[in-house]
């Protein structure tokens, strides 16, 4: 078999008015840069990501696996125009000159909004459709908080979806679709069912070690197999204000009464766990008073999440900072704050000089915190993970320092690129021991537990201020489609 394999990943954040552009998409930031032919096979190898996990379970079959391109960018606003039709061109030009071909593997996210397409992903199906035609085989996968479409199911033979968060089974999940690929190539596309869910998930809620996300996630595995038989879940990412927002189920089977009978078992499983998702949110003061009062051993982790930058916020607020310092925490390290020109000034100064910074805040209701710092640790910035998700990657937080605000033991790591704090690594890469830490304030939702939770004698989810909203009834959705509710 001769394949074509691409990736266009991006988590959209329609709350947020900076619109991703293509330069985020060719930075390396948390996964690599923009790679384009044979490096999308070379630098992939061995990481946690679908295209990764597609690729090896193909090449192992003696496929000819022809890589196009892959790219992502830090979440964020809307992708723009050029962005969007400059990688899908690139995509559907390198289709148009490939022939004879067996099928086309991509790795999606699944909740792409662009300034012009609310569903990112049915619109570069669509394109792609239209150089290959309606009879080779298409298959991706998905992120579990992809938005998911009528176009985007109408238009692909078959779609896999990550089944944890933390999400440790990325590359898994590229193996599966080409499980799916496989099959669909030997014996023609399987039938299909999808069903859309009634509700809205808060991100901190989908976490899938606890229930009810555990054992919905548990149920899919008992569908897998044999041939093109699979059963996925999404469970939405609730800060794109689209129509297709929130979970969807879909089936795949032998036969149409199959997949429809598979998709309503689990679809019933996500209806009756609605009332059991713990939506539950700290203050930052409590967050901090609770953190301050625990007596066991480790750390106590305070997840910041709403300023999440993995879900397309700043990374730069300073609500949960301003009360470390008013309680004045003791041993704490905050990260990953993003900050260029504090980061810059910091370096332009050296290490072992004090100097009054003005921390963070440039975002929309927030302010700069003022503090007298010393910089403890610079950085450039290249820090090679050692956790379990994205182990084998190298996150690229550009120039970077570590400060200790002056008259207390609370550190703040500054980076110059925006990266989701979820690896130990990203901490150590500034001679600070995480384990040594009374508290670590991480600026993550949910992937900060698979490395972090191992060490941590408890963890604590909290709302400050921030551009990721996870309180959602007070969100101002204008787009949901008719009936959906907010939990």
């Amino acid at each position: 078999m001769r394949i074509a394999i691409a990736g266009f990943q991006h988590e959209t954040n329609t709350f947020v008015d900076t619109p991703t552009q293509l330069s985020d998409f060719e930075r390396a930031d948390s996964w690599p840069e923009l790679l384009l032919g044979h490096d999308v096979l070379d630098v992939t190898r061995g990481m946690n990501l679908p295209i990764a996990g597609f690729a090896k379970a193909a090449l192992a079959d003696g496929v000819d696996v022809v890589p196009i391109l892959w790219c992502s960018a830090e979440p964020g606003g809307k992708v723009t125009d050029h962005a969007f039709d400059d990688i899908a061109g690139r995509v559907t030009t390198a289709l148009a000159d490939m022939t004879p071909l067996d099928g086309v593997y991509l790795d999606l996210h699944g909740a792409m909004v662009t300034e012009s397409w609310d569903d990112g992903e049915g619109e570069l199906l669509s394109r792609i459709r239209q150089i290959i035609g309606p009879d080779l085989p298409l298959v991706a996968s998905l992120d579990m908080h992809a938005n998911i479409s009528g176009q985007m199911v109408g238009l692909s033979d078959a779609i896999t979806i990550f089944r944890t968060y933390p999400h440790l089974d990325m590359a898994e999940t590229g193996a599966r679709a080409y499980r799916m690929m496989r099959d669909i190539c030997a014996n023609g596309p399987p039938a299909k069912a999808w069903r859309q869910g009634e509700y809205l998930i808060p991100l901190h809620s989908q976490y899938t070690e606890v229930d009810p996300a555990k054992t919905l996630y548990a149920a899919l595995g008992a569908f897998d197999g044999p041939g093109a038989r699979l059963v996925e879940l999404a469970v939405g990412f609730t800060a794109a204000d689209t129509a297709d927002c929130g979970p969807s189920v879909l089936a795949y089977g032998a036969s149409q009464s199959e997949a429809d009978t598979m998709a309503e078992q689990i679809f019933a499983k996500l209806q009756t766990a609605e009332t059991q998702f713990d939506t539950s949110l700290l203050t930052p003061k409590d967050a901090v008073e609770t953190a301050r009062k625990a007596t066991g051993e480790g750390p106590v982790v305070i997840a910041d999440t709403q300023d999440n930058p993995g879900a397309g916020a700043s990374a730069d607020t300073t609500g949960l900072l301003r009360e470390l310092v008013r309680q004045n925490a003791p041993s704490t390290i905050l990260g990953l704050l993003h900050d260029p020109q504090l980061a810059a000034k910091a370096h332009e100064l050296g290490e072992g000089v004090e100097f009054e910074a003005k921390i963070g805040g440039n975002g929309p209701g927030d302010a700069p915190y003022t503090a007298q710092v010393r910089v403890h640790q610079l950085s450039d910035g290249q820090c090679r993970y050692t956790g379990e998700m994205y182990g084998g990657g190298v996150a690229t937080l550009g120039p970077s320092v570590a400060l200790q605000l002056t008259g207390t033991k609370i550190h703040v790591l500054v980076t110059s690129i925006r990266n989701q704090c979820l690896d130990l690594a990203q901490l150590r890469l500034f001679d600070l021991e995480p384990t040594d830490a009374r508290i670590l304030c991480v600026k993550s939702t949910a992937h900060f537990r698979a490395d972090f939770e191992p060490i941590a004698q408890k963890v604590l989810i909290c709302a400050a201020p921030g551009q990721f909203p996870c309180e959602l009834a007070d969100v101002c959705y204008t787009k949901l489609r008719p009936g959906v509710r907010i939990i």
